[in-house]
């Protein structure tokens, strides 16, 4: 009876092995919107503060070359934060989908139904595709990250 019990926690714990992996994607992500939504913060303030000139006064050259520069950024930070957004559902959802794996997992021990044996499968699969979904708009944003930086390098 004890080895049973031990088999059912051992089994349970494998889809538990990937809400942790999750948990640490989720957390680098969370951490990686903060940022980009300071950045789009920081950017609007300056925008702010170029566009605030009087009105019979135009911009430098140098600083409307700026204002074009900082919205263009702009644009490309609110396409990298809905990619983060993604990847955070996504992940999200691969949490969602591990934890029915592993209660699944746990009632087939307890039933012993085929069926239920499949859907755990399906879940953890499907929690895989998930966080295989987080993973490519994670890399995504990355490559809008290096965009926005040869952005600004070619203000320089």
């Amino acid at each position: 009876m004890e080895l049973t019990i031990v088999n059912v926690i051992q089994a349970m714990l494998a889809p538990g092995i990937m809400i942790s992996a999750c948990g640490l994607l989720l957390l680098g992500m969370n951490n990686k919107y903060s940022l980009v939504v300071n950045r789009i913060r920081q950017l609007d303030d300056e925008k702010r503060k170029l566009t605030t000139h009087p009105k019979n006064e135009n911009l430098h050259p140098d600083e409307q070359q700026r204002l074009e520069n900082v919205t263009l950024q702009i644009n490309h930070f609110a396409h990298r934060v809905m990619l983060v957004k993604n990847a955070v559902i996504a992940y999200s959802v691969a949490v969602a989908f591990f934890i029915i794996s592993s209660l699944l997992i746990g009632l087939q021990f307890k039933l012993s139904d085929e069926w239920i044996s499949q859907l755990a499968i399906f879940a953890f699969l499907a929690g895989m595709i998930s966080v295989l979904i987080g993973i490519l708009f994670a890399a995504q944003e990355i490559r809008k990250g290096y965009q926005i930086v040869k952005i600004e390098i070619s203000s320089l």
